[in-house]
């Protein structure tokens, strides 16, 4: 009996599961804690967290799975990781961390991005990084150059979370194409480590790891962490992938065409292309996608709305003794509209799609006789609707027009009024799966590691529901007056 151990580094919460290779079947999943882990923001705009606390957290998760009794833990074949995207991790030479952990939310590399896509020639950018460097991986790195020259003195390797967490588990460092695209160091058109950034910024380049394909033997797990976590060594990590990819291999996105939603902590509409694509504004960013070959392209296209998940979360927590059941089942008494309410979410640093700009969050046209705290729930949910079709207008403006949307029931897709508002905003039907990052992760490691192949895994992936526009005219409606309010703040 063949298993796999699959590992999601969240921002929110670590989870791990352990699948049955022959079946599919999820024998056990387990998280590192009943709370969302911490953002730590020393400054308006900045978001870090502790590599070494998702490693701790990582650790507890795998103990929790195995004290299920659901399996053998010496059973599992192969290891593969989903992590949060664009976070920088530093480690020394004996792979020390360094400081914490500068995630994907975090905007204090706004000005040093775009400063680089003058200096560099944003025609060159976009021809060869298909991107602006903007607020990525790269950027930070630069960030801590200028600002931490004795932390940046003692780098021995960059990394993002999945690839810390695989060094944990294995000793050895590489790193992905996708990887390095996600960092803007990736040069697509030579499908390799773009020179032109590493020269730009004056960066080492041993600071890069050895750069191998993402289904591929990533190190093998060390004796000493087989003993630690009760697994057999020598078993391969044999895949590492960004979130919003290994959210899209879970949904069986990988061809042309096909279009994967999350609407997590941040929002993603994540779409594949064979074709090289830069938007000109860097709104929405290509990177390299999981099963990408030099003769085979494939890319993923990623519209991320930083402020979705995590303003429904804020209220909740402002709101005291409730969860996101009773949430959604007061919000489902109010009707579309909220009753003139509005709520723009973006409230987690600069957003991408409005140019790296800082909006911030906003509740409008409060009435204190009329409005409850259903009200403002309902608000919450459809505002991050019509955020998600404002980010969906710019890509149609770039040549993308999903007919149909795949989501995992999962986050803000477990809300019907949610639901209703993204189908209706956008005019696009979802079709709904049961997925999770974790379990996207263990077959990620299946594939990785030769056990199955893409076409055998998904042969019999089904949606649980469809959703179609039923009331687009109601939502548009609705939608042209938020509009108005975000470009009356951005205009501000």
């Amino acid at each position: 009996m063949s298993l796999l151990l699959g590992i999601d580094v969240g921002t929110s919460f670590i989870k791990v599961s352990v699948v049955d290779a022959e079946t599919g079947a999820c024998l056990a999943t387990e998280k590192n804690m009943d709370s969302e882990a911490t953002i730590f923001s020393k400054h308006p705009g900045w978001a870090e967290q502790s590599p070494d606390k998702w490693w701790e957290d990582v650790q507890s998760a795998i103990i929790r799975c195995h004290a299920t009794k659901k399996y053998n833990p010496k059973n599992i074949a192969a290891i593969g990781i989903a992590y949060q995207m664009h976070g920088l991790v530093l480690v020394d030479k004996d792979q020390n961390v360094l400081r914490d952990s500068i995630i994907w939310c975090d905007s204090r590399a706004v000005e040093i991005g775009d400063k680089a896509f003058k200096e560099m020639g944003e025609e060159e950018c976009l021809n060869t990084l298909l991107n602006s460097p903007g607020n990525f991986t790269a950027s930070k790195l630069a960030w801590v150059k200028s600002n931490e020259p004795e932390i940046y003195n003692k780098i021995d390797k960059i990394m993002l979370p999945g690839d810390f967490i695989s060094m944990k588990l294995t000793g050895k460092i590489t790193t992905t194409p996708s990887a390095l695209s996600e960092g803007i160091l990736w040069n697509f058109k030579e499908e390799k480590l773009s020179k032109k950034v590493v020269e730009y910024f004056e960066f080492n380049e041993d600071f890069i790891s050895e750069v191998q394909p993402v289904f591929s033997n990533h190190g093998a797990l060390s004796i000493e962490m087989a003993n630690q976590l009760s697994l057999k060594a020598g078993i391969p990590v044999s895949y590492k992938a960004g979130d919003q990819l290994n959210n899209a291999l879970s949904l069986n996105v990988l061809h042309p065409g096909e279009v994967a939603a999350t609407a997590g902590t941040s929002g993603v509409i994540y779409a594949v292309t064979d074709k090289l694509f830069a938007d000109k504004f860097s709104r929405v960013n290509a990177f390299v996608h999981v099963n990408h070959a030099r003769d085979k392209k494939r890319f993923g296209i990623l519209l991320c709305i930083n402020g979705t998940g995590i303003i429904n979360r804020w209220i909740k927590d402002l709101c005291g003794d409730i969860n996101y059941d009773e949430i959604n089942l007061l919000a489902a008494k109010i009707n579309p509209g909220s009753e003139g309410l509005f709520v723009v979410p973006f409230g987690n640093g600069a957003e991408r799609m409005l140019q790296n700009k800082i909006v911030g969050a906003h509740i409008l046209n409060i009435d204190l006789n009329k409005h409850s705290k259903a009200h403002i729930f309902r608000a919450v949910q459809e505002g991050i609707a019509f955020a998600f079709r404002y980010g969906l207008d710019i890509m149609r403006e770039n040549k993308i027009e999903p007919n149909v949307i795949r989501a995992g029931k999962a986050n803000l897709f477990l809300s019907d009024v949610f639901i209703e508002a993204f189908v209706n905003a956008t005019g696009v039907s979802v079709e709904l799966y049961e997925n999770d990052g974790s379990a996207g992760a263990a077959i990620g490691a299946g594939i990785g590691a030769g056990i199955f192949s893409e076409r055998e895994v998904f042969s019999n992936c089904k949606p649980i529901k469809i959703v179609a526009p039923e009331n687009q005219s109601i939502y548009d409606e609705l939608y042209q007056s938020w509009k108005k309010i975000l470009e009356q703040k951005l205009q501000s």
